[in-house]
C-alpha cells in the first residue's frame, strides 16, 4: 500500500539528483485507488518541488567551492550550462520535470542566482502539470 508520506518522499528524492522514478510510484498509487488522486498529485508534487529547491540551493551555496579538487564541475562545464540557461533565461524552469535536464536545469538556476520566488514558481507550475496531466491519463 502506497502512503502519501512514501509518494511525497520518492517524488523528494526523484527532484535531487539521485536517479529515482516518482511517476512509477504515482501510477501505482493512482492504480491502487485508495488514496483521492487530487491528493496523490498534491503529495508527488510538494515533495518534488522541495526535491528542487534542495538542487538549487546546492546550486547557490555549491559554487563557493567551485575551486576545490573534489567539486564535481569543471569551470568549463559551468560556462556551459550558464551559456545554455541565459539563452531561454529563467522561464526554462517550466521544464523542470523533463527527464535528464530537469535536476540539472534547477542546480544551474541557483549557480545563476535565479530570484527564489521566481523559481519556486516556474517549477511548481511545471511539476504540478506534469502531475495532474499523468493522473489525467490513468
Amino acid at each position: 500500500m502506497m502512503t502519501l508520506g512514501s509518494l511525497f518522499l520518492g517524488a523528494f528524492l526523484a527532484a535531487t539528483l539521485l536517479p529515482f522514478s516518482s511517476e512509477v510510484m504515482l501510477v501505482a498509487a493512482l492504480v491502487a485507488g485508495e488514496i483521492p488522486p487530487a491528493l496523490l498529485v498534491a503529495a508527488a508534487a510538494a515533495g518534488n518541488i522541495l526535491g528542487s529547491l534542495v538542487n538549487w540551493t546546492l546550486g547557490r551555496f555549491l559554487l563557493t567551492w567551485q575551486h576545490r579538487r573534489w567539486f564535481p564541475f569543471t569551470p568549463a562545464q559551468i560556462a556551459r550550462a550558464s551559456d545554455r540557461f541565459s539563452r531561454y533565461g529563467s522561464w526554462s524552469l517550466l521544464f523542470a520535470f523533463l527527464p535528464i535536464i530537469g535536476d540539472p536545469l534547477t542546480f544551474v538556476a541557483g549557480m545563476l542566482k535565479v530570484p527564489f520566488w521566481r523559481f519556486t514558481v516556474l517549477v511548481s507550475i511545471g511539476k504540478i502539470a506534469r502531475y495532474a496531466a499523468l493522473a489525467a491519463t490513468v
